[in-house]
């Protein structure tokens, strides 16, 4: 299954503490005498010292911000059948304290396609404080990064994933394309850890990372220590070709944020039976739609059931999706249908794993649909030629629609398939080149062997839908030292900095550290998602914020205050895939973001989340918790019209907001839920 990394737009997470620990890893090294020095010089001054030998292997400067690189020469192909060879690229960290390491921490990626060493600032961050006695390997797996990543044209630049694009990346690939295997990707790996002469290794994962750890500790169980598996999936398991816990995940996500939601849970009915009633007007209906994405790019797209599973399923993006979608459908039975064909668009935009540039060195296509159709389960034999493996595939989808037609329900089967390719899996390599009989296809999990007797940790959250809870129990269980830790109201992905809690991060330190979970009671502080309670066109439709001691404005005026708390929230909701530093409010009005060292600072300009209220100023946003502030204007009757100040704590549960200000000459004094 091609899990995506954790986020398609990637902020640049503690970059001066990042810099500090790369300089004192090279300070470092130099104190230890662990590097080769170059004695000629050049202008008077002596050449930095270029070489760090560890094990067997010569480590150089890097033209990262890693402190040392080197590559590893293998073999294209271990059977010997095609001839060539690799530059694996890894990157080395040393530990800061004097003295050997007590032990080696490594990080590898999610996607597949993403490479390890682009997201070295989550993985410090996550392993900080673990790196004055561990060192830190991160490598780029074969065909990603500067592992010579596959470039795949029409596949890595076309609009949309097709079966024709993947196709002709196989054919492009010819003899190669069963060589970019995860279990190739592990043997590589354990060569490099080989060379470094490294002692057992604790192994972090999330998202695809599992599946590989997985793979590693079937071939390579003697270099592990421990395996951390954050957003796990298992390589195999009943049924599990069709993806059987996808769909009640999804339906648990919107259920489960709903039931801890003081508003939505007011309303009767699950959270799925709110969205249903727009489900069938969609099919009813389906129709030419357009939308502003997070980035505020105008997207044009046919609105119909198919979209909107693109959007539940998708969890792209996860915060703002899981927090509007029921809402926001609602509101398209009521005749407005804005905020549902934006999350609609947002989705498109998300769920592209590709940056701007198309740069198969950020993301390779071509990697990502080789490892899907070499390693993962299909509802076809991929040992049939493309034509006949595709009357398979429809003799399988018709039986399916017979027997078990409510696999994905709400949706159907159909509608299920009309999603991108890389999100629903079944059609993605119904024309993928046969692999050759040394290397067969979905070999990789019928071919692994026992599961090591290494300690393993599961970190599962309970709203990620991506990689489902149910599936992370599976993996926990075919470790005989497993161990699953459940994140309430956690997404895809919840010990990196992105996360909803540091909680998760904690819990895995500690078991690197002891081989053991620990405390996990911090977990229930994770905040719930705060739902948005409806969609409104005009102010008027709101309830009205709770007036607080010295209060004398009215209703209406409090409605106001209700609405651009709401505001707030929306457009705070477009930061998690918002790559352009600026966008547009849900009705009109524009806004601007910076970002610095996770803190953000957001500018309003008569962003309109009501057609009768303007909304200007600035929101100064701490991330995932601290203090938030924000200093506005309202522009809307003469009542309304005035500013205020809002206050609140972000990153606690059922977080309210205290609101001080003047509307139409009016003293405010009011609290409301939190934006």
């Amino acid at each position: 299954m091609a899990y995506r990394g954790w986020l398609r737009r990637r902020t640049a997470l503690l970059a001066p503490s990042l810099a500090l620990s790369l300089a004192l890893s090279l300070a470092l090294s130099l104190a230890l005498g662990l590097v080769r020095t170059t004695l000629a010089v050049a202008g008077g001054a002596p050449v930095t010292p270029d070489t760090l030998h560890v094990g067997s292997l010569s480590l150089h400067h890097c033209a990262t911000p890693a402190p040392w690189c080197g590559t590893l020469e293998r073999p294209l192909d271990p059977a010997g059948k095609v001839p060539g060879s690799l530059a694996i690229y890894f990157e080395y960290y040393p530990h800061s304290n004097r003295g050997p390491a007590q032990g080696t921490l490594v990080a590898t990626e999610g996607g597949p396609g993403y490479p390890a060493t682009e997201s070295r600032e989550g993985y410090l961050a996550l392993f900080a404080p673990l790196r004055t006695t561990r060192d830190v390997v991160l490598m780029d797996n074969r065909g990603t990064g500067r592992s010579a990543a596959l470039d795949c044209i029409p596949l890595q630049t076309d609009p949309a994933l097709t079966e024709e694009n993947v196709a002709q990346c196989g054919q492009s690939l010819g003899a190669t394309a069963a060589l970019y295997s995860t279990g190739f990707a592990a043997d590589d790996l354990a060569a490099i850890l080989k060379g470094l002469g490294t002692a057992a290794v604790d192994l972090y994962g999330d998202s695809y990372g599992t599946f590989f750890e997985q793979v590693f500790a079937t071939r390579h169980p003697g270099q592990l220590r421990s395996v951390v598996l954050d957003g796990a999936y298992p390589l195999y398991g009943p049924d599990y070709a069709w993806y059987p816990n996808y769909a009640p995940a999804m339906r648990a996500k919107f259920n489960l944020a709903c039931a801890r939601s003081i508003d939505c849970s007011r309303i009767s009915g699950t959270s799925m039976d709110h969205i249903r009633p727009a489900l069938q007007a969609l099919r009813h209906a389906s129709f030419a739609a357009e939308g502003f994405d997070a980035d505020g790019q105008l997207r044009r797209f046919t609105a119909n059931a198919t979209q909107l599973a693109t959007v539940l399923f998708g969890s792209a993006p996860a915060y703002a999706t899981v927090r509007e979608a029921d809402a926001a459908a609602r509101a398209f039975v009521r005749a407005d249908p804005v905020p549902l064909l934006r999350l609609m668009a947002e989705a498109q935009a998300a769920m592209d794993s590709r940056d701007e540039t198309r740069s198969p060195r950020l993301y390779s296509a071509g990697l990502a649909a080789a490892v899907m159709c070499q390693d993962a389960p299909q509802i076809f034999d991929m040992s049939l030629v493309p034509a006949r493996r595709a009357r398979a595939r429809d003799l399988a989808i018709a039986a399916r629609q017979r027997t078990a037609p409510a696999t994905y329900a709400p949706f159907t089967i159909d509608e299920f398939r009309g999603m991108p390719l890389d999100y629903s899996f079944l059609d993605e390599c119904a024309r993928w080149p046969v692999a050759p009989p040394e290397h067969p296809a979905t070999s990789v999990a019928a071919r692994a062997g026992a599961y090591p007797e290494v300690p393993a940790l599961v970190v599962s959250g309970d709203l990620d839908d991506i990689t489902p809870l149910a599936d992370g129990t599976l993996v926990a269980q075919r470790f005989s030292r497993g161990r699953q830790v459940i994140v309430p109201n956690g997404f895809h992905v919840n010990a990196l900095p992105h996360s909803r809690s540091p909680c998760p991060a904690a819990i895995v330190r500690h078991f690197i550290q002891t081989l053991d979970a620990g405390d996990t009671r911090c977990l229930q502080a994770t905040p719930e998602v705060r739902l948005v309670p409806r969609f409104a066109r005009h102010v008027s439709e709101l309830d009205a914020a709770q007036a607080l001691q010295g209060n004398a404005a009215g209703p209406m005026q409090l409605r106001a205050v209700r609405a651009a708390s709401l505001t707030l929230g929306d457009v705070i909701a477009r930061i998690e895939t918002n790559s352009s530093g600026k966008g547009v409010g849900l009705r009109g009005g524009t806004f601007t973001i910076d970002e610095s060292n996770g803190h953000y600072l957001l500018r309003l300009h008569g962003v309109r989340w009501t057609e009768d209220l303007a909304v200007s100023g600035t929101i100064h946003w701490p991330g995932r918790s601290g203090e938030a502030r924000a200093q506005v204007s309202l522009s809307g009757t003469a009542a309304q019209s005035g500013s205020l100040q809002i206050r609140w704590t972000q990153g606690i549960a059922q977080a309210t907001a205290r609101i001080r200000g003047e509307l139409g000459d009016t003293l405010v004094a009011a609290e409301t839920l939190a934006p």
